[in-house]
């Protein structure tokens, strides 16, 4: 018996400043609203997933890069990394300045910086493993 699913796709940034903190969202919406995210969504059609992550970093926290700033650091594609069904996420990373100050925007209520040693607990989908696996390979 054959299976079929729908499988989305989304890219997902770890963006790592100078001092070393990572910039989180607050989602406002399901699943996990009110929860600390990495910036990322869904890849559009006829969209790289490179230059899907420069667009939702901006427009979920006023951080702009260029698509060619931002370095691969992996693919996630557990089964059950997200509850609305099979979603597959290239993950990106990238290292700015300690001075820039982001903004929330889009469906992001919050966004800020968080040191390696005190990232909110429970983190939304698997963003705790991507962040470890961007950092410390």
């Amino acid at each position: 018996m054959e299976t079929h699913e729908t499988i989305r796709y989304t890219a997902d940034v770890v963006v790592i400043n100078d001092d070393r903190h990572i910039l989180l969202i607050k989602r406002g919406w399901a699943p996990f609203d009110g929860c600390w995210a990495l910036p990322g969504g869904h890849v559009d059609a006829g969209e790289t997933s490179l230059r899907a992550a420069a667009r939702e970093l901006a427009e979920e926290t006023g951080v702009n890069v260029r698509p060619c700033d931002l370095t691969f650091s992996g693919l996630f594609d557990s089964p059950d990394r997200d509850p609305r069904g099979r979603y597959v996420s290239a993950t990106y990373t990238v290292t700015i300045g300690s001075d820039v100050m982001p903004t929330a925007g889009d469906d992001a209520t919050e966004a800020r910086w968080f040191s390696l040693a005190e990232l909110p607990p429970n983190l939304a989908f698997d963003h705790a493993d991507i962040v470890m696996a961007a950092v410390y390979g």
